[in-house]
C-alpha cells in the first residue's frame, strides 16, 4: 500500500509438511522508502509464529532490482531476545511466455549467535535453493509450483541431527503470489 516513494508491505511465508504440523511460519510488516531508482530501504517487524517458542524481530534491510535484473532482498533481524541474524535472498525471472515465468532463487540465513531455543547455531545456518514455475492469471495473481533444496550447516545441522531430522531435504512447493 502506498506510492513509489513510501509504502507499507506485508510479507508472509511458511512451511507445512504434508500431513504434519507447520515447521515454520512468519509475518513481516514493513515500511519501505525509496532510496534510489531501483532500491527501497525497509524497516519493520517480523513475527515468527512457528517454531515454538515464537519470536518477534526488528527488521532492517534493502530490497530492489540489481544489475542484470536480479531481485535481491537483504535484511538484518534482531529478536526481542537480542539475537541477531541476516537473511539474503536473490531471484531471477526467466520469461518463457508473457504469462509463464521460471524463477530460480537462493536464500541464505546467517545467525550471529546461537539461539538453542529455536535450534539455531551461529554462522551460516541454512541455505535454500529453488526453482519455481508461475503462471500470471493477471498482473496481481500468480499461482506457482516448484522444487526446493534446503541445507542446514554447522551447529544448526548438528542440532537438527540431534532431533533426528535431516540436515538436507528436497521438497515440492506450491503457492500463490499476490500483488496489490
Amino acid at each position: 500500500i502506498g506510492t513509489d516513494r513510501n509504502k507499507l508491505s506485508l510479507k508472509t511465508q511458511g512451511e507445512v509438511p504434508y500431513g504434519k504440523n507447520p515447521e515454520s511460519a512468519e509475518v513481516q510488516f514493513l515500511y519501505k522508502r525509496m532510496i534510489s531508482r531501483f532500491f527501497d530501504a525497509q524497516l519493520g517487524i517480523r513475527h515468527d509464529i512457528y517454531p515454538n517458542p515464537d519470536r518477534t524481530y526488528l527488521a532492517l534491510g534493502v530490497q530492489g532490482l540489481a544489475p542484470q535484473w536480479f531481485e535481491i532482498d537483504g535484511t538484518i533481524f534482531v529478536s526481542h531476545k537480542g539475537k541477531a541474524s541476516l537473511r539474503f535472498e536473490a531471484e531471477y525471472d526467466v520469461l518463457l511466455t508473457q504469462k509463464l515465468i521460471l524463477s530460480p532463487n537462493l536464500e541464505l540465513n546467517v545467525a550471529f549467535e546461537d539461539d538453542k531455543a529455536i535450534d539455531l547455531g551461529s554462522g551460516l545456518a541454512k541455505m535454500e535453493m529453488g526453482l519455481r514455475l508461475r503462471y500470471h492469471i493477471n498482473r496481481d495473481i500468480a499461482p506457482y509450483i516448484g522444487v526446493n533444496w534446503d541445507r542446514k550447516f554447522g551447529e544448526t545441522a548438528d542440532l537438527a541431527r540431534a532431533e533426528h531430522e535431516d540436515a538436507s531435504e528436497v521438497s515440492l512447493v506450491i503457492g500463490l503470489r499476490l500483488s496489490f
